[in-house]
């Protein structure tokens, strides 16, 4: 049955295809963020964080096994293609 995730994670193990955060974006944000409080900024102070940026993950070889067609604009957006 084709489905969508929203971990990359899923998606690499055999899934359809997986749209989440970025996680090694959000971590980078994350360090940001301790960083300024380590420089003296209070935590109440800071602005609530979300993630900003967000990764499409498509995997060919499960589109084929289950016999569907990708379309190729789809593909050209994606941020990862397994084949």
């Amino acid at each position: 049955m084709p489905s969508i995730y929203q971990f990359r994670e899923f998606a690499a193990a055999g899934g359809l295809i997986s749209y989440g955060t970025d996680f090694a974006d959000a971590y980078r944000q994350s360090g940001v963020y301790a960083g300024r409080i380590l420089k003296g900024e209070k935590p109440g102070d800071l602005p609530i964080l979300q993630p900003t940026k967000f990764e499409l993950v498509i995997n060919l070889k499960t589109a084929k096994a289950l016999a569907l067609t990708i379309p190729e604009t789809l593909l050209a957006t994606a941020d990862e293609v397994i084949q």
